[in-house]
C-alpha cells in the first residue's frame, strides 16, 4: 500500500467525520467506502465538489434534490485489467443525507480489446438502500496512443436487488458508453458516461442517464505550479425516467449542470 500524503489522509478524515454524523447512514457502507479509500493505489484519484443547480432550474419540482455533493474517483490500471470505483456523498443540513457508489472490475490479461467487465451499484438514504444492482458483461475498451482518447462500450446483464422498485422484474440489461478526451494540450477535458437500461418499472421500460463533464485544468496554464491539481467545470446530469420529483412521478427529462472543482491526487 502506498503512504497517504497529508492531504490525502486530512480529506479521508472529513469524509469519514462528516458520514458519521448522519444518523441515516449504516455501518455497512461506511466500512465498504473506507476499504475502496484505504486499498486503492490512487494511480489515478481525484476529489470533486459539486454545487447543483437543480432547484434553481427546476424549483419546487425538485425540491427535494441536494445542493451539495462530494465525489471520490478513482481509476486504477493493472497487468489484469483495471479498477474503478466513485463515491457520491449528498450533504444537506450539515450532514451527509445519502451516499451512492459504484465499483467494477475489469479483467484483460490478453491483447484483443474485448474485456470481461464486473460492476456494483448501489447506495443508501434515510429510507434504507436503494438502486442496488450487479452487472456483468463484456466491454470493447479503445484508446490513442498518448491516451488523451479513450472510449469504452459495455453491454451487461443487470440484476435488481429491489426488484420492487422496478415493476416487479429483478433481470435487465444495460448499455453502456464511457468516454475522455483531453486537448488544448491537457489544459481543457471533456468526459463522462451514458447508460442506458431496461427497466419494467420505468416510462417505455427504458432509463437514460449520463453525465458528461467539462473541465479546465488550471495547473497547466503559464506561471501556475503544476503541483496544484485544481480543476473546475461543470457536470451536466441528462436523465430520463430516473429522477423523482416532488410529486411522486419519475416519468421526467432533466437537464442538470453543477457548478464543480476537482483536486487531481
Amino acid at each position: 500500500m502506498h503512504r497517504l500524503s497529508q492531504e490525502k489522509a486530512a480529506f479521508y478524515i472529513f469524509f469519514i467525520h462528516f458520514s458519521y454524523q448522519t444518523k441515516v447512514m449504516k455501518r455497512s457502507f461506511l466500512l465498504v467506502a473506507a476499504t475502496f479509500l484505504a486499498t486503492a493505489t490512487f494511480a489515478q484519484l481525484n476529489v470533486q465538489l459539486h454545487y447543483d443547480l437543480g432547484h434553481d432550474i427546476y424549483g419546487r419540482e425538485l425540491s427535494e434534490r441536494p445542493r451539495v455533493t462530494a465525489t471520490v474517483e478513482n481509476f486504477t490500471p493493472d497487468r489484469w485489467g483495471s479498477t474503478y470505483f466513485f463515491i457520491d456523498a449528498d450533504f444537506g443540513g450539515h450532514v451527509v443525507k445519502s451516499g451512492y457508489g459504484e465499483i467494477s472490475r475489469e479483467l484483460q490479461f490478453w491483447k484483443a480489446p474485448v474485456a470481461i467487465h464486473v460492476e456494483y451499484n448501489g447506495g443508501l438514504s434515510g429510507t434504507g438502500s436503494y438502486d442496488d444492482a450487479y452487472l456483468i458483461g463484456p466491454a470493447w475498451n479503445w484508446h490513442s496512443k498518448d491516451f488523451t482518447k479513450t472510449f469504452s462500450v459495455q453491454l451487461m446483464y443487470k440484476y435488481l436487488a429491489h426488484p420492487s422498485h422496478h415493476g416487479d422484474c429483478s433481470h435487465s440489461v444495460q448499455l453502456t458508453e464511457v468516454w475522455g478526451l483531453d486537448f488544448a494540450r491537457g489544459l481543457l477535458r471533456f468526459s463522462g458516461y451514458c447508460d442506458l437500461w431496461y427497466d419494467r418499472g420505468a416510462s417505455g421500460h427504458l432509463i437514460l442517464g449520463s453525465e458528461p463533464q467539462f473541465w479546465v485544468n488550471l495547473w497547466r496554464l503559464p506561471r501556475i505550479n503544476d503541483a496544484a491539481k485544481w480543476s473546475v467545470g461543470t457536470e451536466v446530469e441528462i436523465t430520463k425516467n430516473l429522477l423523482w420529483n416532488a410529486d411522486g412521478r419519475n416519468d421526467g427529462f432533466y437537464v442538470i449542470p453543477t457548478i464543480a472543482m476537482k483536486w487531481t491526487f
